[in-house]
């Protein structure tokens, strides 16, 4: 099987962590490193976290740097009353002594884009490494396969501002320097997509009775999860964004479905961090992103399912429906 050779950037934070086990459970993924930026936490503590969950996979070969710790321009602004303070839900993870964090995360992603020229990028976080290795050598993004972003809006409202996803919202500098730069288009999964995806208090049960170690794990990062999103919205449950940008990598048919168009990033005002899609081609530009509008959210969840508790898909999509409920997200 011909591995997609990729980099994840990421800011762990507890759908990170969860994008993060999928992505380890995924044959198809040849991942050379994880770069951290700031976002849903300070960037040294993402680290942590990223080591963290490596450490807990048996996955401390692959290797994580560390990157920027604040954004282009605009005062950094943490999500630790969504993640909790230490970034996932206030667990207690045991430290990882076994490994360090590596330094330059932005030196690593150039060297892996000169090395290799089939390489996909899975932005999780704020595009501040993103925007800042782009600018920095652009020659080398030349190599670039596929660079997908979890990040935005189409038409659902935003969860940092009525208009704003948090990730762009946390950068609009970064995001919008990517998608008027970036070589190949941004395919962007964005919060329509990711809304309707919610990890419900019975799959969380489902998981414990299928695999008593990642049941374990989920059941200490996931409430503090539960209680903002109830507190915030009224769902029951978590909506975790970033596993399915880790899935539409894998397979980009499977789950979701968008279409071309031209994006670009509010940088100031009452709708900072805002993404505008041009569906009407008002601006006559080129498109310069795949923007996703549908999801299949059983079969996501199956698939995840399968990947984190390796159990057969078959055998998953006959019980998904008795544990998946209908999650008003009120996107």
């Amino acid at each position: 099987m011909q591995k997609q050779k990729v980099i994840i950037d990421a800011d762990p934070g507890i759908d990170d962590a969860m994008a993060l086990l999928l992505a380890v459970n995924s044959p198809e993924l040849d991942i050379l490193g994880i770069t951290i930026a700031e976002g849903n936490v300070p960037t040294d503590l993402g680290t942590t976290n990223a080591l963290k969950i490596l450490n807990w996979a048996q996955r401390l070969d692959i290797p994580v740097y560390s990157g920027a710790k604040s954004p282009l321009k605009k005062a950094y602004v943490s999500a630790q009353d969504t993640h909790g303070d230490n970034g996932l839900g206030n667990a207690d993870i045991p430290p990882v002594t076994d490994a360090q964090p590596h330094s330059d995360a932005q030196q690593f992603i150039n060297e892996m884009l000169m090395t290799h020229r089939d390489m996909t990028i899975i932005a999780l976080a704020p595009l501040t490494n993103i925007a800042l290795t782009l600018k920095n050598n652009p020659k080398a993004w030349q190599n670039i396969q596929r660079f997908i972003v979890m990040g935005g809006t189409f038409k659902s409202h935003g969860n940092t501002s009525p208009v704003a996803e948090y990730n762009f919202w946390v950068d609009p500098d970064a995001a919008q320097y990517v998608f008027d730069h970036m070589p190949v288009k941004v395919e962007m999964v964005n919060l329509d997509v990711t809304r309707p995806i919610v990890f419900t208090p019975n799959l969380l049960y489902f998981v414990k009775q299928c695999h008593s170690e990642v049941g374990e794990l989920l059941g200490k990062i996931l409430p503090f999860y539960f209680d903002f999103h109830w507190e915030q919205e009224q769902v029951i449950g978590a909506v975790i964004n970033d596993p399915l940008a880790i899935a539409y990598a894998i397979n980009p048919d499977r789950f979701a479905r968008g279409f071309d168009a031209y994006t670009t990033v509010c940088t100031d005002g009452v709708a900072i961090g805002q993404s505008i899609v041009d569906v009407g081609d008002f601006w006559r530009k080129t498109p310069n992103s795949y923007v996703l509008t549908d999801v299949d959210a059983s079969n996501f969840m199956v698939f995840f399912l399968s990947r984190i508790t390796h159990l057969p898909e078959e055998i998953l999509a006959k019980t998904i429906t008795q544990i998946m409920v209908e999650t008003n997200t009120h996107g």
